[in-house]
């Protein structure tokens, strides 16, 4: 099965960005982790397979747990900084929709925000169905649409300058994209060939700093820093002062940013 055009773009705005990934996004990301072992089941001696393990979050607390941890991640850096985080855990590069496993390798399989990243999901699902053994849990986070209001800050800012998302940015093909609902999310898992499934919304207040939420895409992290970085110097300045007028609306004490969030978190049966 070929990369996609979409899988290409993500290999290239992600390259390189551990470091600036960790500084801003990578706190955000990490709340949902505790729920998603749990409805993956991983307790000790539990062979679990993390896969997009980013810096290592997930590989860490499924460590904590007593679980034979095999993490993948598809960015070199990431692999880079998640191995040394997770010294227990099995850490390797290799991405979705093709893993280096054998069938029915794993008891349990997670992917945290992984398919917000891949050009196809129920193509990465059915992979990881496929090493996960019969009866295994396999569980999955992605942002919902329509974004909680923390969650469209950025995205807010760029609209309020009169950035449009670039050309050269692709989104999913069509046939490939899916609802970003608990339903559309669930019918992607039974798609997958999963059965038992069971989807629900998470929401949390993220708590950061102007300085700190604004670096993520300062420097180019993810799809929203691809749009700031490439606009030229003036118009970054305007999306800043955009930014920098619509953190009034979330801001707690002593200069602390409290950003609504929600995401939709999904498990069922191997």
């Amino acid at each position: 099965m070929a990369e996609t055009v979409f899988d290409e773009s993500e290999r290239q705005a992600w390259a390189g960005q551990a470091d600036a990934y960790a500084a801003s996004f990578a706190k955000l990301c990490a709340y949902p982790v505790p729920m998603l072992l749990d409805v993956a089941c991983v307790r000790e001696g539990v062979r679990v397979l993390d896969v997009g393990t980013g810096t290592g979050t997930v590989a860490v607390l499924a460590c904590g747990r007593g679980a034979e941890v095999t993490a993948v991640d598809a960015e070199p850096g990431m692999v880079a900084r998640a191995a040394p985080a997770a010294p227990e855990a099995d850490v390797r590069l290799a991405a979705l929709p093709h893993l280096p496993f054998a069938d029915d390798e794993f008891d349990a399989t997670v992917g945290n925000f992984v398919l917000n990243h891949v050009g196809q999901p129920r193509q990465a699902l059915t992979e990881l169905r496929r090493v996960t053994r019969p009866g295994g849990r396999i569980a999955v986070t992605v942002w919902g649409v329509p974004a909680a209001a923390g969650q469209a800050l950025l995205g807010g800012a760029v609209q309020a300058a009169g950035v449009t998302r670039p050309a050269h940015l692709p989104a999913l093909a069509p046939e490939d994209d899916f609802l970003r609902t608990e339903q559309g999310l669930a019918a992607l898992l039974g798609e997958a060939g999963l059965t038992d499934v069971v989807c629900g919304t998470l929401t949390w207040d993220h708590q950061t700093t102007p300085e700190e939420w604004w670096s993520g895409p300062a420097a180019g992290v993810a799809t929203i820093g691809q749009i700031v970085t490439s606009q030229p110097p003036a118009v970054i300045v305007k999306i800043k002062e955009q930014f920098d007028l619509l953190c009034g609306e979330f801001a707690g004490p002593e200069g602390v940013l409290v950003l609504p969030h929600a995401a939709l978190i999904a498990h069922g049966q191997a």
